[in-house]
């Protein structure tokens, strides 16, 4: 099913129908603040092997990142940091920003991994972050790519929905999306390291 849903103004009833899809276990393809993202709710671990599996990739060894509402959310998935990291994160959220942070003991039951860290996102996008807010909890997280070497991510909602009409369950267009993915910041060691560079402009902040 294809959904146009409006960045400005999001139809609350929209909002209802992807989060009803989430809560029934399904997968979703959204837009952020930069590129289109496919995910599930975070507590469905079916789900989150079907986002694995379209996107292919092994649970265990994904680098899945949450999507939260705000930083409120933060807390529950990852271990304490200090006051300096939040006040960067408080700057810098909501934005084209993924930090990743040491997880707390919740995230390796949710995603069934040993990974001893977890990526949050709280994107610049009301839609995304209205599903996440109606859902209740954060919705696992991956980047839908193009097979294109030249065009890295795909940006037009009709054509994601062509591609993945068969193995998803909603695509929503929120319109184009952005071609260039979020800036990736480390702060497991309460230092700020880029690994990758994207939208986001880090210095600006710090």
């Amino acid at each position: 099913m294809l959904l146009r849903i409006y960045e400005e103004n999001p139809n609350p009833k929209f909002i209802e129908q992807a989060v009803d899809v989430l809560k029934k276990g399904g997968v979703i393809i959204y837009p952020t603040d930069t590129v289109y993202g496919i995910g599930c709710d975070i507590t469905n671990q079916k789900a989150i092997e079907r986002v694995c599996k379209i996107r292919g990739l092994k649970p265990e060894k994904s680098n899945l990142s949450f999507i939260c509402y705000d930083l409120t959310d933060i807390s529950q998935y990852t271990k304490p940091f200090d006051t300096a990291v939040f006040r960067v994160l408080k700057k810098t959220l909501p934005g084209p920003f993924t930090f990743i942070f040491n997880a707390s003991s919740q995230v390796p039951k949710l995603l069934s991994t040993k990974k001893k860290t977890v990526g949050i996102r709280v994107p610049d996008n009301n839609i995304v972050r209205e599903i996440v807010k109606e859902l209740g909890n954060p919705i696992v997280t991956s980047s839908i790519r193009d097979e294109d070497d030249i065009i890295e991510y795909s940006t037009d909602p009709e054509l994601i929905y062509e591609k993945y009409q068969d193995l998803v369950d909603l695509v929503i267009d929120g319109g184009y999306g952005g071609n260039v993915a979020s800036t990736i910041v480390d702060v497991t060691s309460g230092e700020f390291a880029v690994i990758r560079e994207g939208k986001g402009d880090l210095e600006e902040y710090l």
